[in-house]
């Protein structure tokens, strides 16, 4: 049986599983236990019930009553032929009765059903928006630890190679080679190394904790870029393209949309306020009365019954003001969330496009770095370099291959975020990403 992905990441969360092997996993864990989307899942479910709630106001409303007392009643005739029937009288009653209203006309209760539906919908489109947006906190999240790993990384490299270099140094100051000074730069350099490696160890542990948080698990050993790493350029290669269509399927466009229609119906249900109502009404009752005047009552009806508001105090006249300038905010969130889901699909465009050629640029920066450091040891030997070129050089190769792994990074982020804008990021999109996560640096 193949277990679903979500309850696969519950199970393994309860029984005490600590590692994430790649992204996709790491995300079907933050399904199961990020409280964000939990309590996106419960406002969506929440949500739903608007429809049913204004379909109601349209199905007939069925009420039951029911009574009994106790009576004490005193009669004094003052003489005619009822004279004897003077006294004190004990005597139960007892009833009960069903009303039927079934509505005909009410025009509020139809524009409140138009919208139930409109609110139910918007309910999922913001779960879907939650979707995605647990999918960049995943992906960022995971990516933060990654880049963090590659620092310690990196200052622990950087580190060995400079203690390398300062026993060198060393070794040429007590043969007379060299100077106290190379000795001295390299002892320098390498305790702020030593400072930049614990940062570093601090900044992942913190990281590891951000995501620990996300998926309610301490992560364990996650997969890096390796090879399968490929750039690819946004499809199509038109800027125009990608805005066109993020106005026409931006998840946030979708909201303020149904806020507009809402505001709309809003108006129409409140200018109803002055309409008439008008419902059939049955009524079916009985009353027993026990005493000396003991009868049993049995009354049926069945009629339509028509309402119309004459003055309610300006209420009506006021509500519907109100929502006439609802109606305009709404109008003009709506234009704002067009703009700025065009200002963000440009920004996420341009974010791939500048990503792709940045980390070009600092894939031939790090083979000149490398070139530059040979050079330079190589100098260093014959003596036309100094130690200080040397260790230069060695801080611009591992400055160079941090800086690329994150430019690496943020260019798959700007994908997932290219996807997002234009409202079609999805787990497969995640799982594109992850194929680049199967090696190791």
């Amino acid at each position: 049986m193949k277990l679903k992905p979500i309850f696969l990441a519950t199970l393994l969360a309860a029984s005490g599983w600590t590692q994430a092997a790649d992204l996709l996993e790491t995300y079907h864990a933050a399904q199961a236990n990020d409280p964000v989307f939990a309590a996106a899942r419960a406002a969506q479910q929440a949500g739903q019930e608007k429809l049913p709630q204004g379909r109601s106001l349209l199905m007939p409303s069925i009420n039951l009553n029911a009574n009994t007392s106790f009576n004490n009643q005193n009669t004094k005739y003052l003489g005619g032929p009822l004279s004897n029937y003077s006294g004190d009288y004990r005597f139960n009653t007892n009833g009960y009765g069903v009303t039927l209203v079934q509505p005909l006309f009410r025009q509020q209760n139809w524009q409140a059903y138009s919208e139930s539906e409109l609110q139910a919908a918007q309910a999922g489109v913001q779960l879907k928006i939650a979707e995605q947006d647990l999918i960049l906190r995943t992906a960022q999240a995971y990516f933060d630890v990654l880049i963090a790993q590659d620092s310690v990384g990196l200052a622990e490299a950087q580190k060995s190679a400079i203690s390398e270099q300062h026993e060198q140094a060393k070794r040429n100051f007590e043969v007379g080679s060299a100077t106290i000074t190379d000795t001295l730069e390299a002892q320098a350099r390498y305790d702020l190394t030593g400072a930049q490696e614990l940062a570093a160890q601090n900044d992942l542990e913190i990281k590891r904790s951000a995501l620990q948080q996300l998926i309610n698990a301490a992560p364990g050993d996650l997969s890096q870029l390796g090879k399968e790493f490929k750039l690819e350029a946004p499809q199509p290669p038109d800027m125009e393209k990608w805005i066109d269509e993020a106005q026409l399927n931006s998840l946030q466009i979708a909201i303020a949309q149904a806020g507009a229609e809402i505001a709309d119906k809003e108006v129409a249900r409140n200018r109803g306020g002055h309409y008439p109502t008008v419902d059939l009404v049955a009524n079916y009752s009985t009353n027993n009365t026990g005493g000396v005047m003991a009868n049993d009552t049995t009354s049926k009806s069945v009629g339509v019954q028509l309402n119309m508001p004459l003055f309610q105090g300006g209420v009506v006249n006021s509500k519907w003001r109100e929502a006439e300038a609802n109606r305009e905010r709404a109008r003009q969130e709506l234009e704002s969330a067009r703009r700025n889901v065009a200002q963000q699909t440009r920004q996420s465009y341009l974010g791939v496009v500048s990503g792709i050629a940045q980390v070009l640029a600092l894939q031939q920066a790090l083979t000149s770095s490398e070139s530059l450091l040979e050079a330079s040891k190589l100098g260093h030997e014959v003596g036309v370099r100094t130690n200080l070129d040397v260790l230069n050089a060695q801080q611009q190769l591992y400055s160079t291959r941090r800086d690329l792994y994150q430019a690496q990074y943020n260019y798959l982020l700007s994908q997932l975020r290219l996807k997002q804008a234009v409202g079609s990021l999805g787990e497969e999109d995640l799982g594109k990403v992850n194929q680049a996560l199967t090696g190791t640096r």
